[in-house]
């Protein structure tokens, strides 16, 4: 990631602001490399004390643009695998009000799927069929796609002590969103696999990713159940089908 981080920041256009390098204690010092060799201005490097994984990393961006006063927080990894041109695409959904969370996917384009190595297709595709059934967001798909943006004011309303810090970060995250009936939009986006390696190893993970689906799920029907009763008692709906769009809210 250190090789690719510096091409990586200067792609970024200037209609950003304020850049957030977190440095999560890797091995590779990316964060004093970066505060060593760039010197522009709207790059800010944070540091963490102990590694948070990759989740940890994001909130930790999303909660210093929230202190910050900025609307919107994008994230894109330095390994070079993220092209910062398309931050605009990413953005413009949430300017305009249709949605308060935009996050990438690279199986819109079937030309580009071929692109993808075979086990990281066949693995993402069940990966994002798991996380339909867990998230209820039947139309977006790629999961585990980091390129996202999301409205600040609504980052700063999640559990970020209850949602996972590793790989699963971005689908438990899609799980939290939906309790909060956020609007989620998919953003087509060519894959791209330069010489930098994934750590997310499908085969390992697979088994893992299944097991917090299952439990997603649960959770989720037992916070419907609840909302729905407590609604019920209270005399607000006679109808025990009928689910307030208020409901998530009501039961956290």
């Amino acid at each position: 990631m250190r090789r690719h981080i510096l091409a990586v920041i200067d792609a970024i256009g200037p209609e950003v602001e304020r850049v957030y390098v977190v440095d999560g204690q890797c091995l590779e010092e990316s964060g004093r490399y970066v505060a060593e060799n760039c010197r522009a201005p709207r790059v800010v490097v944070l540091r963490h004390e102990v590694n948070q994984d990759v989740g940890g990393a994001v909130m930790t961006g999303y909660s210093a643009a929230a202190a910050d006063g900025f609307t919107i927080a994008v994230k894109i990894d330095g390994d070079g695998q993220m092209d910062p041109r398309l931050l605009p695409i990413f953005v413009q959904p949430i300017l305009e009000g249709r949605a308060d969370y935009a996050k990438g996917n690279r199986f819109y384009d079937l030309s580009q799927i071929q692109r993808m190595p075979k086990i990281r297709l066949i693995g993402n595709a069940g990966l994002s069929f798991l996380s339909k059934l867990s998230t209820g967001y039947w139309n977006t798909f790629d999961p585990t796609n980091g390129y996202t943006a999301i409205r600040t004011r609504v980052a700063a309303h999640l559990p970020f002590d209850r949602i996972s810090r590793r790989y699963f970060f971005e689908t438990d995250l899609l799980f939290r969103l939906n309790i909060a009936r956020a609007t989620v939009l998919d953003i087509p986006m060519d894959a791209v696999y330069a010489d930098e390696e994934s750590n997310l190893h499908i085969r390992k993970i697979f088994g893992e990713f299944l097991g917090k689906h299952i439990r997603s799920a649960a959770v989720d029907r037992g916070l419907a159940v609840r909302a729905r009763l407590r609604f019920i008692r209270r005399g607000q709906c006679s109808d025990p089908q009928h689910r307030s769009p208020a409901a998530g809210h009501a039961s956290q």
